[in-house]
């Protein structure tokens, strides 16, 4: 098959387009959909996980969905590092200049290392007293630890592929990522049962089955992006070639990083201090929490598809100087994703219960959960300005609002909220859901209002 070179990006018998072109929202909706994909099946992986780990019971999904939310704070700290990589890698694609591209994608890789290093030693000595600071009862601490212990050892083979996906999605290459998440995504829905019941040859591993099964899932992602990226299959070819270790790129990146590993921190964290609130209220009340976190989550999954394709492009925009270009994409990716909500929030007001069913029917949980998920949706119909402009920000560089955004609205609306509302009204329960759902809705108008604002144009990476 020919081969076209040009300054790093190849050409395998494909055309790549250049995404600072042509018809915005065209642009967006080719990037978006297969990003959408992309993440959906990303987030399909917890999502099985805790559908088959709730045939084992109550306290099973409730420890999963604790050890879960503690693995999210990893992941945010994660996503943070890949942020910065995108922002960077989107603006020197938008330039032109391919070779600086590859050179951030080494050190991103590096960083990458560091990180899964750290986060190893952590699950191995840590897992357990971790669980136990929840105030969780013995049986949840034990299956919560045993699946987190899992998940952080294995966290080299999650940080390789957001890597490798990060880098393809930042050139402007979302179909790549997209068919290797496919393909690693039914190797995980095929074998997870298997390992969890101990169906065939297998042996009957609980919730250790179920973490086992992300760990070799994510490597065989890791397997198939290094190979594409290398191997000139993707819209950015990297190579080895002049590969030295460059500390001031390293802190480019992780200089524009730090904000948005923040906050994921924060959100993460936040929720983690909502779990104490809820452990009072019961096992179910634990788990009802855990599957509505999950179900939420799979409905944000097209808002962060089109908010990091909205991001690449705006980036990407701002890297060929055209800011105005930036800015239409980030209104049309909130405007189209607040569409997709209304409609899913129909779907959730009508058949919540069903929902639900999905993980678990014992009654008491079905109650609590389908409850959760109607409160949630005054929170789904403003996540298009939410999601969308916040990840609109995060790819152009400028990640210092949405961790003021977060740290504020979190820390001084939903917690406190989280508190007082279970304890001073009749809400019960309940009023920790509409303390999340508060502290969303003065996050849409912040971000309206910044983005609307401009200033972000002027960031440089």
């Amino acid at each position: 098959m020919e081969e076209e070179e040009n300054g790093g990006y190849t050409r395998r018998g494909m055309a790549f387009r250049d995404w600072t072109k042509g018809n915005i929202f065209h642009n967006l909706l080719s990037l978006a959909w297969p990003m959408t994909v992309s993440a959906s099946l990303n987030m399909l992986g917890p999502t099985i996980d805790m559908i088959w780990v709730g045939k084992l019971g109550s306290a099973s999904i409730a420890g999963v969905g604790v050890a879960g939310m503690v693995v999210m704070l990893v992941n945010s700290a994660r996503m943070g590092l890949t942020t910065g990589t995108r922002a960077m890698i989107a603006r020197f694609v938008g330039a032109g200049d391919s070779t600086g591209a590859n050179h951030v994608a080494q050190q991103a890789f590096v960083i990458s290392a560091a990180f899964s290093i750290f986060m190893a030693v952590i699950g191995i000595s840590l897992a357990e007293p971790i669980m136990a600071a929840f105030g969780l009862e013995a049986d949840v601490v034990s299956e919560g630890a045993a699946y987190m212990r899992i998940m952080f050892i294995g966290s080299v083979a999650m940080s390789f592929r957001m890597m490798a996906e990060a880098i393809m999605q930042a050139s402007g290459d979302a179909v790549a990522p997209m068919r290797i998440a496919v393909v690693f995504r039914l190797f995980h829905v095929a074998l997870c049962p298997f390992l969890i019941f101990g169906w065939w040859i297998f042996p009957r591993m609980g919730v250790v089955g179920a973490a086992l099964t992300n760990v070799l899932s994510q490597s065989l992602g890791v397997a198939l992006g290094l190979w594409v990226l290398f191997s000139g299959r993707s819209r950015l070819r990297l190579t080895l070639r002049n590969f030295g270790l460059d500390r001031s790129i390293i802190w480019r990146i992780v200089r524009i990083g730090i904000p948005a590993t923040v906050t994921g921190i924060e959100r993460s964290f936040a929720n983690i201090v909502l779990i104490r609130f809820i452990v009072p209220f019961g096992t179910f009340a634990v788990a009802a929490h855990s599957v509505v976190q999950r179900v939420g989550q799979f409905l944000h999954m097209p808002g962060m598809g089109l908010g990091q394709g909205a991001g690449v492009l705006a980036g990407q925009n701002l890297g060929a100087n055209q800011p105005g270009r930036a800015e239409k994409t980030g209104w049309f990716a909130a405007a189209l994703f607040s569409g997709i909500m209304l409609v899913g929030s129909i779907v959730v007001y009508f058949w919540a219960e069903g929902i639900v069913g999905i993980f678990n029917t014992e009654a008491g949980l079905v109650e609590i959960a389908a409850a959760f998920l109607r409160i949630e949706i005054v929170g789904f119909l403003v996540f298009g300005c939410v999601i969308v402009l916040s990840q609109c920000l995060n790819g152009v560089g400028d990640t210092a609002i949405p961790m003021i955004t977060t740290l504020t609205t979190m820390w001084l609306v939903q917690v406190p909220l989280a508190y007082l509302l279970p304890k001073y009204t009749d809400l019960g329960v309940y009023g920790i859901r509409w303390a999340i759902v508060s502290a969303i809705v003065l996050r849409a108008v912040i971000y309206t209002a910044y983005f609307r604002s401009g200033r972000w144009k002027r960031k440089k990476v």
